[in-house]
């Protein structure tokens, strides 16, 4: 006689990257996890991609930490919760007390935008602490970008977005969003939104590699590395040249279009062929299809962010979309208006966006939303004097793989006074903790993406609820109870009294009561919804398993500007000053050299998730991609090895042959290098940290950001 089997479905958001798509997760009573997509999701429709398939067995990994681990004679051992946060009190105030705020660092990485306890309860353990000394992993992926629209348009938070649903005209640079899943950009199923664009307009790529995303584009334009910043230059001198700005409905509220005209003349496109590798037949093309499109729309990621001219490169980005008049109207680059959390949505005047309000102690590099650039954070820790970093909190990162320079950064960790990781994983970085405190896995708390709906191309809402019970406490207790030893209380504090005291701040600053009977992230949620600018509350979100659809972006200029003039400032001398650098960079030397730059994975998320055993089998992903131009002049081979080497380091890697990169441009992935780790699925595949032979000495000068595209190297068969 056969048993029935009792299954248990829950609709649950993804967490693991940015385009939040719906599964439906189901569970039997032997322990079983099945996961598919969730087709009455109102965002992804059923769309389901190799990681969210994969969740279930991210949940399950032996290897992720379930208990506190204490660092004893040089080894971690599991340890008690109370010991734990026994050993946090103990150091943590003495060092305070004696060295001053400034001697703790804090570095959060990339999962704690997924995290709605990273997005809620971060913010008010940095402000315990009092340090200016605040890293994250945006500083070596995204600032530029946040640079540019907090002095366009008054804040970092307000951000255009493509409207991707009524678009005919997409212009990407620097970007993959078939294999990011959109980046900044929350959008799932980008390969079915890129084939509905082709199919009533153009989809143009412009990229170093012919990328999946330039496979099923309408054309794709190979450009040098680091070549972007010109090539947008030449096309706004195009559009002046054939008169072709037009400011449409924007007309009125835009300040500096005549100085932007001026300074894009010294650029026509004969100018910049060396630079870009593009003729100037092509480049004045590009820009009159572009220009005289209905509706179109330039977006910009990771390559045209991570170069010498990021913040210079992001900002004509924006430029083009306002000279064409495609900011804010339907088919362009439009702001979402999310349910929860999105200041630019609040009431009332709101400060404009300012940054360099302090400095790195020994670059000198500044301040960006509250964060200095992650490049400086080892010298800050290895140089002695007043403000030395002596103590660092990691929440969710790991920033030996992730920030340029890797080598001297895990020198200098190894000499910390004190280092706390809360982090489900003993990885390269946590493996320096004297104390790391894990958290739930992703099924085992409840979700809302609070910051990635700020970037959606379209507006929802959509709560997730715990699919399993645990008995590991989540991220938010051990930030409020880190935060209270901090403010002198004692390591067995309650959480409860502390959440409270928060909640009724919140609910006092938006001006809105929480609903009783919710407690921790859930409570703050339903302030922030109930402050927003739709009638929800965390009630009426979380009866909507399949999430709420509050329809396609709407203009909201200028409503939602927070400039001091009250209008956009396209030419703010914080990014136009950077000209002066650009115009003084010498052309690209006429000689054999290589350029690197890196690559991402669809079934791979920067670091996280390289211990899951369906998303590392088949072929090695962490290779070095070379034209077959370079190999034969370099004398390497498909599948051998290569040793590549920069000015700050070198390594070993394997080759892989190919005809999507162009011929002077290598490629190799990032987030790599898992040789001396306990998981075991990573530990057996481990590739090589290609941020070992990045460089902190090269960053975009105006924000710090670390350059990883575009980086000179030597390649030599190994």
């Amino acid at each position: 006689m056969t048993t029935a089997v009792a299954t248990t479905t829950t609709p649950v958001t993804c967490p693991l990257c940015e385009a939040t798509c719906g599964l439906l997760v189901s569970t039997a009573d032997g322990g079983s996890i099945r996961v598919r997509g969730d087709r009455d999701d109102v965002f992804s429709a059923g769309y389901l991609c190799p990681k969210g398939a994969a969740i279930g067995e991210l949940h399950a990994d032996p290897d992720r930490l379930r208990r506190p681990m204490l660092k004893r004679d040089g080894v971690h051992v599991e340890v008690t919760w109370e010991e734990a946060y026994d050993e946090i009190a103990r150091r943590l105030p003495p060092l305070i007390a004696e060295r001053g705020s400034n001697a703790v660092a804090l570095y959060f990485g990339n999962p704690t935008a997924h995290n709605l306890a990273g997005a809620l309860y971060l913010r008010p353990l940095v402000k315990a602490i009092g340090t200016t000394n605040v890293y994250s992993a945006g500083t070596v992926d995204q600032i530029p970008k946040m640079f540019v629209t907090g002095h366009l348009y008054g804040d970092v938070a307000t951000l255009p977005v493509p409207d991707l649903e009524r678009t005919e005209h997409l212009l990407i640079i620097g970007a993959n969003p078939l294999v990011s899943n959109g980046s900044m950009m929350t959008a799932p199923d980008m390969r079915g939104r890129i084939r509905s664009i082709a199919e009533r307009g153009r989809v143009v790529v412009v990229d170093p590699r012919r990328t999946r995303t330039a496979e099923a584009a309408t054309e794709h334009v190979s450009i040098r590395p680091g070549g972007d910043t010109w090539l947008l230059l030449a096309m706004v001198a195009t559009l002046v040249e054939d008169g072709l700005v037009d400011l449409g409905h924007l007309d009125g509220i835009v300040d500096g279009v005549e100085e932007v005209e001026r300074i894009a003349k010294d650029f026509p496109p004969e100018s910049v062929v060396a630079r870009t590798g593009i003729d100037a037949a092509t480049i004045r093309r590009m820009a009159r299809e572009f220009a005289t499109a209905d509706r179109a729309v330039v977006y910009g990621r990771m390559g045209t962010t991570t170069q010498p001219f990021g913040t210079l490169a992001s900002w004509l980005i924006e430029v083009l979309n306002i000279l064409t008049g495609n900011v804010d109207r339907p088919g362009g680059a439009m702001f979402p208006l999310a349910a929860a959390g999105q200041p630019n949505s609040r009431p009332g005047p709101r400060r404009p966006f300012r940054h360099g309000r302090w400095h790195s102690r020994v670059s000198q590099l500044p301040e960006v939303m509250g964060e200095l650039p992650a490049v400086v954070l080892a010298e800050e820790i290895a140089t002695p004097g007043e403000g030395q970093v002596r103590a660092l909190i990691t929440v969710g990162g790991n920033p030996v793989v992730s920030v340029p320079g890797s080598a001297t950064l895990e020198d200098a960790l190894a000499g910390l006074d004190l280092m706390i990781s809360i982090d489900p994983y003993l990885n390269e970085t946590t493996r320096h903790a004297d104390v790391i405190l894990p958290g739930p896995s992703p099924l085992e708390r409840g979700h809302y993406d609070l910051l990635l709906y700020q970037y959606a191309v379209r507006n929802i809402a959509r709560w997730s609820p715990p699919v399993f019970d645990t008995d590991v406490p989540p991220e938010w207790h051990a930030m409020l109870r880190i935060a209270a030893i901090v403010g002198g209380m004692p390591a067995s504090t309650s959480v409860e009294p502390l959440d409270d005291a928060l909640a009724a701040a919140v609910a006092s600053l938006n001006g809105a009561e929480p609903a009783t009977g919710l407690t921790g992230p859930e409570r703050l949620l339903d302030i922030l919804l109930k402050a927003g600018p739709y009638d929800l509350d965390f009630a009426t979100v979380e009866a909507a398993p399949h999430g709420i659809d509050l329809g396609p972006l709407q203009p909201r200029l200028p409503g939602v500007l927070s400039t001091a003039s009250g209008r956009i400032d396209l030419a703010p001398a914080a990014i136009t000053d950077d000209l002066e650098r650009l115009r003084a960079e010498p052309e690209p030397a006429d000689r054999a050299e290589l350029v690197l730059i890196g690559r991402r994975h669809l079934r791979s998320n920067n670091s996280w998730m390289h211990n899951v055993g369906s998303l590392n089998r088949g072929s090695n992903t962490c290779t070095l991609h070379v034209h077959p131009d370079d190999a034969l002049r370099c004398g390497l081979s498909d599948g051998g090895a290569a040793v590549v080497a920069s000015r700050s380091g070198r390594l070993e890697v394997a080759v892989e042959v190919t005809e999507t990169i162009r011929p002077g441009v290598v490629s190799l992935p990032h987030g790599w290098g898992h040789d001396d780790v306990p998981g075991d699925v990573a530990r057996a595949r481990p590739g090589v940290n290609s941020n070992l032979i990045g460089d902190q000495r090269l960053v975009d000068a105006p924000t710090g950001t670390a350059v990883v595209n575009g980086i000179p190297v030597e390649v030599v068969p190994a």
